[in-house]
């Protein structure tokens, strides 16, 4: 079995979409940071990632913002 292998991600898996954000960009983007992200950038970051299979067309406001939110609570968890 191939250990590497990664089930792919989708617009609606806010944690895994931002536990990768996290795990690309570390503590360069703090809480207040995160929340000042241009959607248009985000989108971008989103769709680079590996193992993400959602296209522009699908992304929409809602999921940016759950995604966002979802990436404040993992950069929260790390700062113990």
């Amino acid at each position: 079995m191939n250990k590497s292998y990664e089930p792919p991600i989708h617009w609606n898996d806010y944690e895994d979409i931002a536990m990768a954000l996290y795990e690309k960009f570390g503590d360069d983007f703090t809480e207040s940071k995160i929340y000042r992200i241009r959607f248009t950038e985000l989108l971008d970051w989103v769709l680079s990632l590996p193992n993400f299979e959602g296209t522009r067309e699908q992304a929409n406001e809602g999921h940016l913002e759950q995604i966002q939110a979802a990436w404040v609570y993992e950069w929260r968890d790390n700062q113990d």
